[in-house]
């Protein structure tokens, strides 16, 4: 299973939304229930499930899942 593959199972899971296709263009105003808090569960839930851990820096640099994507295979490859 590919990060993005795995990443669109966190956000159906997280998001309660079996729906939900990720797309790098995507950013929280196309996911319903996209908000701060959500946000802290989504990311706690990738670090815990990729075994990583975001920097502050790069978190508030990532605009889109694109750049989370990005980030996730950067750390996996390190």
């Amino acid at each position: 299973m590919t990060a993005t593959e795995t990443l669109n199972r966190i956000f159906c899971m997280v998001f309660d939304d079996d729906t939900i296709q990720i797309r790098p263009d995507m950013t929280a105003n196309d996911v319903d229930g996209w908000d701060s808090l959500s946000h802290v569960n989504l990311i706690t839930t990738i670090e815990a499930k990729f075994n990583i851990r975001f920097t502050q820096k790069e978190l508030l640099k990532q605009r889109n899942v694109g750049d989370l994507i990005a980030d996730i295979e950067r750390k996996l490859v390190a």
